[in-house]
């Protein structure tokens, strides 16, 4: 059976209102919610495997209503009719908290269409493919979706999964990976590292550092033979990986990454911006966007060093964004005029920047005039 990509990384976003058809629990801290796609939706839903979707919920917030974003990857194997996405509970994370002690079914959520181009190059068929996979905690749920597909559409495909958690019970996911090991015995490998639990192989104990990780690429993997790497985790994981494999002089464009954070985003605060006021002296930035195809345009002063995304947030409360930390990319726009800078950047692709797309939520104005197209 081979697995159809159709559906496009890159889309206009928009919410939806989804009902919460099941909310089941996967560990102490981590619960799959599973979301209902009605028929007149399912297009606008359709999604290739190692995609996120951007959850907004109205949520108690030091006592005062307040719009919560929050991005989560989808964990299943491309169906249609549903969504399956999986929250961790974050240290005074809002949004994770409230989903893991409140969220249940029959509640409905604002669902943005799935984006992301954490996905498969390779195409699944019949020529045998590697593919490894390094993911940490809840790292772990674009990487399942990716491996079931490319396991259950290719039957040359090789899937190594080195997965790494504190404790037994902190792996997500935990019987359904077994399911895929006993599926696939000769195709799927499942390596579990505890970085607070004693195993039989001193090499799955204790943190993944760069003297485990040579180790690893040493004996259990073989990197020169890998097609594709899919590294999902903590930034410090996944840098330290990136590296080794560089230093080993596997190629930048077999490598796919993506990034979690932990903590809440400061900015923008709900979905209007951070309170910001035109300087009277008239030193202002003048920022102008097309979204949807109707421009708009705003005044930014010099000194406040406000983001693209975070001054036209205060004229089109619409402009989509989720994470505002540099990661997820939904708030994706090409520079059409003027120039920018981007703080940080782990959702573009080099080729994206070099053709003028920036990360609206990174991006400030560096020439007096910028004009960005969400739309391009």
């Amino acid at each position: 059976m081979a697995v159809v990509l159709a559906p496009s990384t890159q889309r206009r976003s928009a919410f939806n209102t989804l009902t919460v058809r099941e909310v089941r629990r996967l560990t102490d801290d981590a619960v799959e919610v599973t979301l209902d796609v009605p028929a007149e939706l399912q297009e606008k839903y359709d999604y290739l495997p190692g995609q996120y979707v951007a959850l907004r919920a109205t949520l108690d917030v030091d006592g005062a209503p307040r719009e919560v974003r929050r991005s989560y990857s989808i964990c299943a194997d491309p169906r249609p009719g549903e969504l399956r996405v999986a929250v961790k509970r974050d240290l005074g994370g809002v949004f994770s908290t409230w989903a893991n002690e409140s969220l249940a079914t029959g509640a409905t959520l604002d669902v943005m269409s799935p984006l992301g181009q954490f996905t498969p190059r390779t195409t699944p068929g019949e020529q045998a493919v590697s593919l490894v996979a390094v993911a940490a905690g809840s790292g772990i749920t674009p990487v399942i979706s990716i491996a079931r597909s490319m396991l259950a559409g290719s039957p040359k495909a090789r899937f190594d999964l080195i997965y790494a958690n504190r404790a037994a019970m902190d792996v997500m996911f935990l019987e359904e990976l077994a399911d895929l090991k006993d599926r696939y015995p000769a195709r799927f490998a499942l390596h579990h590292v505890l970085s607070r639990e004693q195993r039989i192989s001193p090499l799955l104990s204790g943190r993944i550092d760069a003297e485990k990780l040579e180790k690893l690429l040493g004996t259990v993997l073989a990197a020169e033979r890998v097609d594709e790497w899919f590294l999902c985790g903590p930034f410090e994981l996944v840098q330290l990986c990136r590296d080794a494999l560089a230093e080993r002089g596997v190629p930048a464009e077999k490598i796919r990454f993506e990034l979690f954070t932990t903590g809440e985003p400061t900015r923008p605060e709900g979905s209007i911006g951070r309170p910001v006021a035109p300087a009277e002296s008239g030193e202002n930035y003048t920022i102008s966007f097309n979204l949807d195809g109707l421009q708009g345009s705003v005044q930014s002063p010099t000194h406040a060093r406000e983001s693209i995304l975070n001054a036209a947030l205060r004229v089109r409360p619409d402009v989509p964004f989720a994470c505002a930390g540099g990661v997820c990319g939904t708030c994706r726009a090409k520079v059409v005029e003027g120039t920018v800078e981007m703080t940080e950047n782990y959702a573009l692709e080099p080729d994206e920047v070099a053709k003028g797309f920036v990360l609206t939520c990174q991006a400030h104005p560096t020439s007096d005039t910028v004009t960005v197209d969400y739309d391009a």
